[in-house]
């Protein structure tokens, strides 16, 4: 098969659907390349498989270029694998429509500067048909998760960079989605608050019954936030291992069977 081969390709056809207690989320088989102005294609992807189980926290982790970004936005929709199939709870994602299930959070904060707190988080609903008094309440009560409904009116150049995060996962929330992706969210902060931030995504998390899969380059993050460890190799990526972190939780990042697992898996990524 070529590099010209895609989704609709015969031979690379996917089901419509998976059977009953599928996982999460399901890569099977994904490539992906880009066009280098009239050079060979670049592959970014190449035979990517994976399975997130439902409400469970994954984390991608790999060197810089391994392709980890470039899963998170085919798993969002953003991007069309060229090869291979993906599938959203269960149904293929070529085939899915009810991307509001998807919340993403991104590296940057993406805040618009001329709007409040409240009103970037209410920016994740304006797609949707909803009064405009229906998308500030529940932006309100996005906040509010957040621990950030005092600052409803703050514009961003008023908040710190934690609160900022906040404001941006409150906007990732706002559409009660079931599969949260996050792209290094809280690479820029400090260690005390990413280390606040773990705890608030955890609570959330439970609370909302959501899955996650995330980016991280700090192993440290990855066990204390997932369930299991996805090791990608270096351009073209592909899945070197995927590992559990075996611990229950809470976990305190200070103690010392967090610290024995970063040690175990370090070597390793």
């Amino acid at each position: 098969m070529t590099q010209a081969a895609t989704l609709n390709d015969p031979a690379a056809a996917c089901a419509d659907t998976l059977p009953a207690g599928a996982p999460a989320v399901r890569l099977q088989s994904v490539s992906k390349w880009f066009d280098t102005r009239g050079k060979e294609p670049l592959t970014v992807l190449q035979n990517v498989s994976i399975d997130v189980p439902e409400q469970s926290v994954v984390a991608l982790v790999g060197a810089s270029g391994c392709g980890k970004s470039t899963i998170l936005n085919i798993m969002s929709g953003l991007l069309t694998p060229d090869r291979g199939c993906v599938f959203i709870h269960g149904t293929a994602a070529a085939d899915y429509k009810a991307w509001r299930s998807v919340g993403y959070m991104f590296q940057e904060d993406r805040l618009l500067p001329w709007r409040t707190a409240l009103d970037n988080t209410a920016f994740g609903l304006e797609a949707e048909t909803l009064p405009r008094r229906e998308r500030n309440d529940r932006a309100m009560a996005a906040l509010e998760l957040v621990g950030l409904a005092p600052f409803a009116s703050a514009f961003p150049h008023e908040l710190s960079g934690g609160m900022r995060s906040r404001v941006a996962l409150a906007r990732s929330l706002v559409t009660r989605p079931t599969l949260l992706l996050m792209d290094e969210p809280f690479s820029k902060l400090d260690p005390m608050i990413r280390s606040q931030m773990h705890d608030e995504l955890l609570r959330i998390k439970s609370m909302m019954d959501m899955t996650i899969v995330f980016v991280t380059h700090d192993v440290e993050e990855a066990v204390v936030l997932a369930d299991q460890v996805v090791l990608l190799m270096p351009r073209p990526g592909r899945v070197r291992s995927v590992m559990p972190v075996p611990l229950a939780r809470p976990r305190d990042p200070n103690s010392q069977v967090v610290s024995d697992e970063v040690r175990r898996l370090r070597p390793l990524i």
